[in-house]
């Protein structure tokens, strides 16, 4: 007996038939459609880089833990892409002196980070970026705060569904020094720990804090602004509020797009100010979606030009959980419109014929490969999701005509060839 290798993926990544593309390719289509409309330009590159750009600015979970790397026959390190936010920081850089700032680019790349598979997290994903290069402006802010709702919305989900919760890094370092009493030295340990803040239980957390130096009495007042909402803006000194981008925000009138949350902190090291992430509000799902934020430095790995930028990563695992669990997963399209039979064999040309005027028309349209009786051509049809059919016998093609068949009426007319674009969008 041979031995066959697996069917399977390789473990924490995925197949995608023609049913799930076909929900993949609607919902996607949709997202490109709202970024395009906003004057977002589509861009791509490698999909493996230098493993260096990662270890230097992605954060330490990445780099040591996530990364896939390989060394060429040169002795170079590359990684596989865990993200895209370093690469287009690279892309930016190389292109600066020929672009006009500000600049707002997407990309739909496939990232790869080594995690243990579970639900929300593959080994293998795609991944939605958007965002805005070359300004400090709080309006760049607001634009992706509205980017975010446009998206959501464009896939059919109302804003009880989901929140947009947003927090200022300079805001929480405000915070952890001067209330808290965090050391400049403790102060990256104690942002991972608020990171970590909701998936861990209290014990954790407070053995983590006590590890990292602080006292009971400052892990309770650590507890205490973490859970203060937007009350803790007032116990902050106007410097750092005047500063803040997210402050300005919440003045605005667009303080609606976003709720204030000082545990949002994200893991990533190379945000520097503004950060936030989008919540499911499902009791089912209730998790965080995606999330980005501002980063004034990461083009400094390539440039001494200063380009600041904003933007965020939408992934697609965490994405499809959110619609199937509020019942938004489009169904997948059917195989094709209609499909057009010739009775023989000797027909088949004219098949193609009607064939080519249907789709010129911009319907969906097949013809057997292989021809079998006219009823099991039917039912392959009908298994393919065709509304109709256009039969091409001898008699109805020597006088110009054919059949059009509605598979779910059953009905059929004979009709001119001139005539089949319109009698078959009829059926549809």
């Amino acid at each position: 007996m041979p031995e066959y290798l697996p069917t399977a993926p390789a473990k924490g990544t995925r197949d995608f038939l023609p049913a799930e593309m076909s929900v993949r390719t609607q919902v996607f289509g949709h997202l490109y459609d709202v970024l395009e409309l906003r004057g977002f330009l589509r861009y791509d590159g490698p999909i493996l880089e230098p493993a260096e750009i990662y270890e230097r600015k992605s954060g330490q979970e990445i780099a040591d833990q996530q990364l896939y790397t390989l060394t060429t026959k040169g002795g170079e390190r590359l990684a596989l892409r865990p993200e895209m936010t370093p690469s287009v920081a690279r892309m930016i850089a190389g292109n600066a002196k020929a672009l006009q700032f500000p600049v707002r680019w997407y990309s739909h790349p496939n990232c790869h980070r080594y995690e243990r598979p579970q639900r929300g997290r593959v080994r293998e994903h795609w991944q939605i970026n958007a965002d805005i290069f070359g300004s400090d402006s709080a309006n760049c802010e607001i634009e992706i705060f509205e980017l975010v709702h446009d998206m959501m919305s464009a896939l059919g989900a109302t804003p009880d569904m989901f929140q947009v919760r947003a927090n200022d890094r300079n805001l929480l370092s405000s915070a952890l020094t001067d209330i808290v009493g965090v050391t400049a030295e403790q102060l990256p340990q104690v942002f991972t720990l608020v990171d970590r803040w909701e998936k861990s239980d209290r014990t954790k957390l407070s053995d983590t804090a006590s590890e990292i130096g602080l006292t009971d009495k400052q892990f309770e007042k650590l507890t205490e602004i973490l859970t203060s909402g937007a009350a803790l803006l007032d116990e902050l000194p106007d410097q750092v509020k005047e500063n803040s981008n997210l402050v300005k925000v919440l003045n605005s009138g667009a303080a609606d797009l976003i709720t204030f949350d000082p545990m949002i902190v994200r893991g990533l090291a190379y945000y520097t100010s503004t950060v936030f992430e989008v919540f499911d509000t499902s009791p089912e799902n209730r998790r965080a979606l995606f999330g980005g934020g501002r980063y004034s430095d990461l083009a400094s790995l390539f440039t001494s030009q200063q380009i600041p930028g904003i933007g965020f990563g939408m992934g697609d695992v965490t994405l499809i959980d959110f619609l199937d669990t509020h019942g938004l997963t489009p169904k997948p399209r059917s195989e094709v419109d209609v499909v057009v039979i010739p009775v023989t064999e000797e027909l088949t040309d004219a098949s193609r014929e009607v064939a080519g005027r249907l789709r010129k028309a911009g319907l969906r349209t097949s013809t057997p490969v292989e021809l079998r009786k006219l009823g099991k051509e039917l039912t392959r049809a009908d298994k393919a999701g065709a509304r109709g059919v256009v039969i091409v016998g001898q008699e109805d093609w020597d006088a110009g005509n054919v059949t059009v068949r509605g598979l779910a009426t059953r009905e059929q007319q004979t009709v001119a060839v001139d005539g089949v674009v319109d009698a078959v969008t009829s059926l549809l």
